[in-house]
């Protein structure tokens, strides 16, 4: 209800009208998901960015 009447701000008998289907596409149920990080993926993103270690911090 908080999704649909604040966030949304739906008039309440447009909220009341809504199928589950039609609220879960407004609130982004169906948006595409990134795909899921793989150890391939992993490994790319720390060679492109590696940790920088500082004297300072003992490292």
């Amino acid at each position: 209800m908080h999704a649909g009447l604040c966030l949304l701000r739906l008039p309440p008998d447009l909220f009341w009208r809504l199928t589950p289907r039609e609220f879960a596409a407004m609130t982004g149920a169906f948006r595409p998901r990134p795909a899921a990080l793989t150890r391939e993926g992993l490994a790319a993103l720390m060679a492109a960015y590696p940790d920088e270690r500082s004297d300072e911090h003992g490292g």
